[in-house]
């Protein structure tokens, strides 16, 4: 386990100085060429689609394009010295030509975004199955339970302000044919979650650059208007896939339904690629030291718990009780096997492992031809078609059946994920699509729905936590999703204008005679102080996490004079341990809160996410614990940087940034173990370190001899050197010292950072502007801070005028 990380007090400053965002600069960008009438028939719809394809020229002529061939030609350039990568230079005449325009209204955006910020005020059973399809039985299909979940409150207020926000136009990729057949149903449903921790594999084939024209107001996505473009344009299919992290669907325990305004008008994809059905070795483990014959499905189970023989799970009792407690349902009462401490797993684990080697093995050819065909399989599902628009889908695959695992120590760790099925799998397409068709035969859709006003595709229940649905979403680079995290950062950075109150409001609420107020106020403290997220009550089948509003009693220690001892499992089980200087008020209420429980008391007995939320919506529309977090994480991040950024070279500044980045993480409490590989990093830069210090003192004995007049001495083969001037030596002695230095940097940097994770601040809590316009102020390539994963996520902070501040 990580040592704990002492996280210094957030110190947020309350300014008032004026915001400058060019983000709001809009670029034009080609679209497919449509009828100004869409066809009822989603035939007719592909016609047009292929024959534009296949003609492969532009129905009129496109706008001029920048001649820039490579964008790895410009990885080495400053941001301020050239356009972004893959971003078109487009005349501002154009701006407003064949663009995704989406209307604004002068409002606050609302989110869904995590479990932290989702009241409990409201509580529902899902609605059954309205669609026409039926219903298929799978293996291991289990008894299906209504969807019990939270239902996002969203303030009803809104904010009348000046504040410029824009609204985002991103480039597009022209469609493409998808094919897909079936026929349709209806939809139903309520609020629509946002997948907020997307790690997707994405293509950075083309990143668009805004015009320079016009400042426009932001404002939430009400209405989705398509202006047709008069050009049709070809894919650059050379990207490549980077950050795969995860293949799969994200997980939300906020129900499906519609959201709040239309998202889009036509929306065309085919579904979702399914695991192979599982086939049969034939190798048989032993049971008291002799073989057993098992079917099928009692293989299949017992072949996931096999390859898990070498993995620390094997050391939980509970994973391997939750893991016998599933497989004797499918074994059977009269079944030879009678409990997992006679099995032995040995034979399939050495069969598993020579297949391993197998596929090792394997020439490149051959490896080579199984990823083509792979990716031959995948292609179809790979991409959607939203509004006329070829978009990449962040997940098209279904999660593979195997054995639970959970982060930390989960109560349902061991238990048998069973085989998703297409009957399992509610689809979100367009009214006039085609529906995908389904890929298993004797199976169908659990049932088909057409809400414009929700962006996913397609979603279905967790096996093991039913309450939480998995969904399929487009990928983090797409129009949607840049919209929506564009938004998100633009409310972060409307808390500026509410900080100064809110703070003054908790900090009067610190003396309050009313207990349940007084609690609030300290609990809001402690969001904006320490950047807690706001936690919510666990069943006893789930992780035993903390937030905010479930501490307790045994989890804060009061230190005197004024001091709190935190040490509570935050989410995925992440252990929080840290020691800070509070308020005296806030100190005494804290000791009012304990006094008279026990350790396993809630601290906060008079309070839970729902009264914290409806309170935090009053102090401003859509104000969440996770804004701010938001909030909190983006202001260090532009507060550390506009003040530990000298002079230097871009690797000392890329330094100076990592250094920021860590406060960041250490303030949200994102904490990594330290990689097995660490230690042999930093043996070989000590060695490396080590023979160029040698190198070093031969230089500078060459150079004295130099000076003199002598001749070099030999090298250590015997071999006479290259007789060099002083002033030369001089110049290698410099190089020399630079690369020691350097490495110096890296050997250190790489200490500081090994037990922190910076990777998910970056990608869910700063506003990537910030980053964005300080490379630019000091010259600093955005491929050292952002990877090309990164680059495509966000795309519509690239144009961002170098003077930006949160």
């Amino acid at each position: 386990m990580a040592p704990p990380l002492k996280a210094p007090s957030v110190k947020s400053p309350l300014t008032s100085s004026k915001i400058s965002d060019s983000s709001g600069k809009a670029s034009s960008m080609g679209l497919p060429n449509t009828n100004s009438k869409p066809s009822t028939l989603a035939t007719d719809k592909s016609k047009i689609i292929n024959k534009q394809i296949e003609e492969e020229k532009p129905l009129t002529e496109p706008a001029a394009e920048p001649s820039d061939d490579s964008e790895d030609s410009e990885d080495d350039k400053p941001l301020s010295a050239r356009h972004p990568v893959g971003f078109s230079k487009i005349k501002s005449n154009n701006a407003n030509k064949g663009t995704l325009q989406l209307d604004t209204k002068p409002s606050i955006p609302k989110y869904e975004d995590s479990d932290d910020e989702k009241p409990l005020s409201s509580k529902f059973q899902s609605k059954s199955s309205t669609g026409a399809s039926t219903r298929k039985s799978c293996d291991f299909d289990e008894e299906k339970k209504p969807i019990v979940a939270k239902i996002h409150k969203n303030g009803s207020a809104s904010k009348d302000s000046s504040i410029k926000k824009s609204s985002i136009m991103l480039k597009k990729r022209p469609a493409t044919e998808l094919k897909s057949t079936g026929h349709s149903s209806q939809p139903s449903g309520k609020a629509e979650p946002k997948a907020e921790d997307e790690e997707d594999d994405l293509p950075i084939s083309q990143i668009t650059k805004k015009s320079a024209t016009s400042d426009k107001k932001l404002s939430p996505v009400k209405k989705i208007t398509k202006v047709v473009s008069t050009s049709l344009k070809k894919i650059n299919k050379k990207s490549k896939k980077v950050m795969k992290t995860s293949n799969y669907s994200k997980s939300s325990k906020v129900p499906p339904g519609s959201g709040e305004g239309q998202k889009w008008t036509t929306l065309i994809h085919n579904g979702l690629i399914f695991p192979p059905p599982y086939k049969h070795h034939g190798v048989k483990m032993l049971y008291k030291g002799k073989p057993v014959d098992l079917t099928p499905e009692q293989e299949e189970a017992a072949t996931m718990f096999a390859v898990m023989l070498d993995t620390d799970y094997m050391n939980k009792p509970k994973f391997k009780e939750n893991f016998m407690n599933d497989w004797r349902k499918i074994l059977g009462k009269k079944h030879v096997i009678q409990n997992l401490e006679d099995c032995d797993f040995t034979p399939i684990y050495e069969w598993h492992q020579k297949e391993k080697e197998k596929k090792k093995q394997m020439s490149t050819e051959e490896k080579k031809a199984i990823k083509e065909e792979k990716l031959k399989q995948e292609e179809k599902y790979m991409w959607a078609i939203v509004d006329g628009v070829k978009e990449k889908v962040g997940n098209f695959r279904v999660e593979p059946p195997g054995l639970f695992r959970g982060r930390g120590e989960h109560p349902k760790m061991g238990k048998l994920k069973k085989r998703i099925c297409p009957s399992d799998i509610t689809i979100n397409i367009g009214n006039d699509a085609q529906i995908p068709e389904c890929p298993i035969p004797g199976e169908s859709w659990k049932e088909i729905r057409h809400d414009n006003t929700v962006t996913w595709l397609a979603f279905w229940n967790d096996p093991i936590n039913p309450k939480e649905i998995k969904y399929v979403f487009l990928a983090a680079s797409s129009t949607l999703k840049g919209q929506s995290d564009k938004e998100k950062y633009e409310k972060a950075r409307l808390l500026k204008d509410y900080i100064q109150g809110i703070r003054a409001a908790y900090t009067k609420g610190f003396t309050s005679k009313d207990l349940t107020k007084k609690q609030i106020a300290v609990a809001t403290y402690l969001i904006d102080k320490l950047a807690l997220r706001a936690g919510n009550e666990k069943d006893d089948d789930e992780a035993d996490t903390v937030g905010c509003c479930t501490l307790k009693v045994e989890n804060v220690e009061p230190l005197p004079p004024n001091s709190l001892k935190f040490d509570f499992l935050g989410k995925d089980s992440i252990r929080y341990q840290n020691e800070v200087e509070v308020e005296p008020a806030v100190f005494k209420a804290i000791q009012q809160f304990r006094s008279g429980k026990k350790g396993g008391d809630d601290l906060f007995d008079k309070l839970d996410t729902s009264k914290l939320n409806a309170h935090l919506k009053e102090l401003m529309p859509g104000l969440t614990a996770k804004v701010f977090r938001t909030y909190n994480a983006s202001i260090t991040l532009d507060d550390m940087l506009s003040r530990e950024t000298k002079g230097g070279d871009a690797a000392e500044k890329v330094v100076v940034y990592q250094h920021a980045n860590k406060e960041v993480a250490i303030i949200c409490n994102h904490q990594r173990t330290v990689s097995k590989s660490h230690s042999a990093q930093i043996l070989r830069l000590n060695e490396k370190i080590e023979e160029l210090k040698g190198v070093l003192e031969e230089l500078e004995t060459d150079l004295v001899r130099a000076k003199k007049g002598k001749p070099p001495l030999k090298n250590t083969d015997g071999k006479p050197k290259r007789n060099m001037n002083p002033e030369a030596l001089k110049r290698k002695i410099a190089q020399t010292n630079a690369k020691i230095e350097k490495m110096e940097r890296e050997k250190e940097s790489k200490e500081d950072l090994k037990t922190v994770a910076l990777g998910t601040s970056k990608i869910n809590y700063l506003d990537p502007r910030i980053t964005v316009a300080w490379c630019k102020r000091h010259e600093v390539p955005i491929e050292k801070i952002f990877n090309k994963s990164l680059l495509a996520k966000f795309a519509w902070s690239m144009d961002v005028d170098p003077s930006f501040r949160f």
